[in-house]
């Protein structure tokens, strides 16, 4: 009877034990979730905007522009990641300012494209039609969506060619500022000006990216880089009038990676020079590229009279050219339509430069041509698997014209290095 006793006294303690264990536990699960919850309502549930929702026709001929412009501003403003939706059609827009900073990351979710008034009309220099700033965090999700610039007018009444002027034109998409962000396959169609251009910016990748206009379309670089440092081109196609890719001062740790170019004046480094206070170019690899139809392949420019300037570890390879007028080019006396100080050597110092396993067809008989700047001579430059055929109609196989440089060579060399001297051909 004594063990009886003893043994209910002591499941009556297991059972209160577990009773009050129990208890506990429900308490502090219902704590946890009111925690939660407050979590989520201090967090805000974000927004979704439908531009259609604000008052978007995309009929292709209303102006939908303060549509746009009213949901850019809720999405921005939103507490919690947010998103920007743009269903299928065509938007009639003049310039927009997708803005920031803005409280959370924002999203635009484009099925829909924009297209831009057919006048070409000036506005500030260096001025965007589809302005990005001030934005970290962000992520425009294109599905194919194009930016259509409309800009056959503009090409007609450009005339950089006499001037030397012509950035008054809009640019068709201007980044600037951006930090943390992703741009996934868009197209860029007959801009007025530069299809895209990239400025302070850190850490964006563009990827799919589409840049389309004839070969008469003046001035319309595909994607102008400049003062931004861990920018990423991948899986592109670049047709236009002007440079594919071109690089400006202050770019740093940039990659061009499985890029087609073509028609255009294929990919440069520069021009850089024409300005003080310059900041260096260092970093920059361009490989896996296909580049056809171009005036040149790979090319470093830069003006003559310059003050000083950087170009320095640069890193061109596995390069394929199809009917390229010059392939690889070093350009120190860059001197477009006359407009330049002829009055000394470039004072850019272009420093550990290496092409390698480049090849394919050279539609000029000078198929490298390295003219460096006597006031600052090339150094360090490699050459190493370069293999180019000649197709034009002149006798004879490619050659290679060096000045003021002394590059190393390794592996195939064709055509030999440095067997005539470079001129210039201003």
């Amino acid at each position: 009877m004594v063990g009886l006793r003893r043994a209910k006294t002591i499941l009556c303690v297991v059972l209160v034990v577990m009773a009050t264990t129990l208890a506990n536990g429900a308490k502090m699960l219902k704590e946890n979730v009111q925690d939660e919850d407050k979590d989520k309502q201090s967090q805000g549930c974000g927004e979704s905007i439908d531009v259609k929702a604000s008052g978007a026709k995309g009929d292709g001929k209303t102006d939908d522009s303060a549509a746009f412009a009213a949901a850019w501003k809720k999405v921005c403003e939103a507490k919690s990641p947010s998103s920007l939706i743009v269903p299928k059609g065509d938007y009639l827009v003049n310039t927009l300012e997708f803005k920031g900073p803005c409280k959370s990351a924002v999203t635009i979710d484009m099925n829909g494209n924009l297209k831009a008034p057919s006048k070409a009309t000036p506005g500030k220099p260096h001025c965007g039609w589809i302005n990005f700033e001030k934005l970290e965090n962000f992520n425009l999700k294109g599905h194919g969506a194009i930016f259509d610039g409309q800009g056959a007018h503009a090409w007609k009444i450009n005339d950089c060619a006499k001037t030397g002027k012509c950035n008054t034109l809009p640019i068709n998409i201007r980044i600037t500022d951006l930090v943390n962000s992703k741009i996934k396959d868009i197209k860029s169609t007959n801009s007025k000006l530069f299809h895209m251009n990239i400025i302070n910016c850190k850490n964006l990748t563009l990827e799919d990216i589409g840049i389309d206009a004839p070969p008469e379309s003046l001035n319309t670089d595909g994607i102008h880089i400049g003062r931004s440092d861990g920018v990423r081109l991948v899986r592109s196609k670049i047709k236009t009038g002007d440079d594919c890719i071109s690089i400006g001062d202050g770019t740093e740790n940039f990659l061009v990676e499985d890029v087609e170019c073509g028609p255009g004046h294929g990919i440069a480094i520069g021009s850089l020079g024409k300005y003080p206070n310059e900041k260096p170019v260092k970093g920059v690899t361009i490989r896996r590229c296909h580049i056809k139809n171009t005036d040149n392949g790979v090319r470093i420019k830069t003006w003559p009279g310059s003050p000083p300037g950087i170009v320095s570890n640069i890193l061109f390879q596995e390069i394929t050219m199809d009917n390229v007028s010059l392939p690889i080019l070093i350009d120190q006396v860059y001197c477009p339509h006359g407009h330049c100080n002829k009055g000394g050597p470039s004072k850019v110092k272009l420093s550990d430069i290496t092409y390698r396993d480049i090849k394919g067809t050279s539609a000029s008989k000078v198929a490298v041509k390295l003219l460096c700047s006597p006031g600052e001579p090339c150094t360090n430059i490699n050459l190493s698997n370069i293999d180019f055929k000649y197709t034009g109609k002149e006798k004879g196989p490619a050659v290679s014209a060096c000045s003021d440089v002394k590059p190393k060579v390794e592996g195939k060399m064709e055509p030999p290095a440095c067997t005539e001297k470079a001129k210039s051909d201003t």
